[in-house]
């Protein structure tokens, strides 16, 4: 099971810094990412790391340049540092973890999920 925290209100061309990590049993996952869902649209790619090999992480076009997604190896927390936040980027985020598809933007290819913090971000 993964933990989401985090969300909030911010204003616009604010920041907000989400959170992720495993709560309880074994975590053999290799991979996690951030994905996020807007009122009335589907289930939305943000970023995705992996620390198999080398530290790698792949974003959506969006997020390029304002996200940043980045990870404690020694316990699998993940951070989601969003900066200059626009109203468009209101959303649930979840994180999502997965083993066998590295760096996969599908969330198909992610086992396990967290519950979804909002972010809400006001004009």
């Amino acid at each position: 099971q993964l933990q989401a925290f985090g969300g909030g209100l911010v204003q616009a061309g604010g920041s907000l810094r989400l959170s992720c990590a495993p709560s309880g049993g074994t975590f053999n996952m290799n991979y996690m990412g951030w994905f996020r869902r807007a009122p009335g649209k589907g289930r939305e790619f943000v970023a995705t790391i992996t620390w198999i090999g080398s530290i790698t992480s792949v974003y959506a076009d969006f997020a390029k340049g304002r996200f940043a997604i980045s990870l404690y190896e020694a316990n699998n927390t993940v951070w989601l540092e969003m900066n200059n936040l626009e109203p468009e980027d209101t959303a649930v985020y979840f994180c999502a973890a997965g083993t066998y598809r590295l760096l996969s933007p599908r969330p198909t290819d992610y086992d396990l999920w967290g519950q979804g913090t909002q972010v809400t971000v006001s004009s």
